[in-house]
């Protein structure tokens, strides 16, 4: 049985085997939040709102503990308030979107964000991309134009729960640029916190002007709860604990248990079989993310 501590690597990262199955088990904790919300007899909004509303107490205590002794200036503000609206839009749209395609699909484009990132710099700096950002950019593509494809064979509903989920990872990105700022001052749990108390209003809004339900129904508040600890309290703390003992690679690497986690549960829970197509359009967005994440660090749901 291999040692619980480790020492520093020569780039300073010192994980043990606890900072391991944290990674792993923080994955594996966000990969069953695309289950649950289908699972929710809520709406797909209302269900993102119940995820970010129960569990503020215990992020605020979280916060408080690990609170930065500088003040919250005006621009701090401002980058919460722009990455809890982006954060919340983004929950809007992964969560319709989890409804109509399949749970695999959901988690790969859901997680988007690094490889849009990645992209929008290359355009951004106006310069020919390096090898590895080109296979990136070329191998989402692919990936994705697979898995599009495939998805408009199944039916209509499919490719447009694709495109929502496309749609949350071009949010999610918008939300990444403010909140990495923010949390270089404030620290992870108080940006959290912030983007949390923003976010959950407008997701209550959206909810009830799509008409959605609110407030559970037959199916009770168990998934509803669930959702909330496992992918904001116990998926997120895990990756808060573990992230900074890794080399972006690494964590790229764990990101890929999540979309095999969920296509496994697809296949147990909604018989959403994938074909060898589907297999290598997944590979190929897997690689672009892994791919991405190498050339900077980024947060995973």
């Amino acid at each position: 049985m291999g040692s619980a501590t480790a020492t520093p690597d020569k780039n300073g990262f010192q994980a043990s085997a606890w900072h391991f199955a944290a990674l792993v088990a923080g994955n594996i904790a966000l990969a069953l939040g695309p289950w649950l919300v289908r699972l929710s007899d809520t709406g797909p909004v209302s269900a993102g709102f119940w995820r970010l509303l129960l569990p503020l107490p215990v992020l605020a205590l979280l916060a408080w503990r690990g609170r930065s002794p500088g003040p919250i200036d005006g621009r701090l503000v401002l980058l919460c308030l722009l990455a809890g609206a982006f954060f919340a839009v983004d929950l809007a749209s992964w969560h319709v979107g989890i409804e109509q395609t399949r749970l695999a699909n959901a988690t790969l484009f859901g997680n988007s964000g690094s490889v849009i990132l990645m992209a929008w710099g290359i355009i951004a700096a106006r310069r020919a991309p390096s090898g590895q950002e080109g296979v990136g950019v070329l191998a989402a593509l692919v990936g994705a134009g697979i898995l599009l494809g495939r998805s408009l064979e199944i039916s209509a509903t499919t490719f447009v729960g694709d495109l929502f989920c496309l749609a949350a990872g071009i949010f999610y990105a918008f939300y990444l640029l403010p909140a990495q700022r923010a949390r270089a001052a404030l620290g992870p749990w108080a940006v959290l916190l912030l983007v949390s108390l923003i976010a959950a209003p407008l997701l209550l809004a959206i909810a009830l002007a799509a008409g959605e339900p609110v407030w559970p129904g037959e199916a009770g508040w168990t998934p509803v709860l669930v959702l909330a600890l496992s992918s904001q309290l116990v998926g997120q703390g895990l990756l808060v604990f573990s992230l900074r003992h890794f080399p972006p690679l690494i964590i790229g690497m764990a990101l890929l248990t999540q979309p095999a986690i969920a296509a496994t549960v697809g296949w147990l829970a909604f018989g959403e079989l994938l074909a060898p197509l589907d297999v290598v359009g997944m590979v190929l967005v897997g690689t672009a993310l892994v791919l991405a994440r190498a050339g900077r660090p980024g947060r995973v749901r």
